[in-house]
């Protein structure tokens, strides 16, 4: 069985995958007891796969792989038409858990105080900049901040993680 509960069926797999697989059988059938580095395994297989779909593997091999592609396919779509999650199950894609409106917000750091201060004359500076560009200014001007103007927004820092920690 798949993710998601012990009725759900398993996921389909690619043509790519059966040839994963079988490339994978056939190395410990000829290397039982040595150990497979997964990166370099896995790009030897997308080079001989590459290389299959340029004419080095006969069309027949191919079509095998694609073949059980398809009747995993028919399978998969079968045992699909049947499921019904469970009742604590839900089913389709996972869904982001909701937002508490009323949960404090959470407190922010020097730099941010200091980004609320010096966005608007940033912006202003550079009225056409991306949001990305923007950003980079001002951590260009918090890296050229003196220790005086620093201490300024790491003590509302201070103050904002008192008033988080309180609540």
């Amino acid at each position: 069985m798949g993710k998601g509960g012990e009725s759900k069926p398993k996921g389909r797999m690619s043509a790519y995958a059966y040839f994963v697989q079988t490339c994978r059988e056939e190395h410990k059938k000829k290397h039982p007891n040595e150990n497979v580095v997964f990166a370099e395994f896995s790009r030897k297989c997308a080079d001989r796969w590459k290389c299959a779909l340029l004419q080095t593997m006969s069309e027949k091999e191919k079509q095998r792989f694609h073949q059980m592609a398809e009747k995993d396919k028919k399978r998969y779509e079968g045992e699909m038409a049947n499921y019904k999650p469970a009742k604590g199950e839900k089913g389709g894609k996972k869904r982001k858990r909701a937002k508490d409106p009323n949960a404090p917000k959470r407190a922010l750091s020097a730099f941010f105080w200091f980004c609320n201060d010096e966005r608007p004359k940033v912006k202003e500076s550079m009225p056409d900049s991306t949001v990305g560009e923007v950003a980079k200014e001002l951590g260009r001007r918090w890296n050229d901040c003196t220790e005086d103007m620093k201490s300024k927004y790491e003590a509302l820092a201070a103050k904002d993680k008192a008033r988080y920690e309180k609540v």
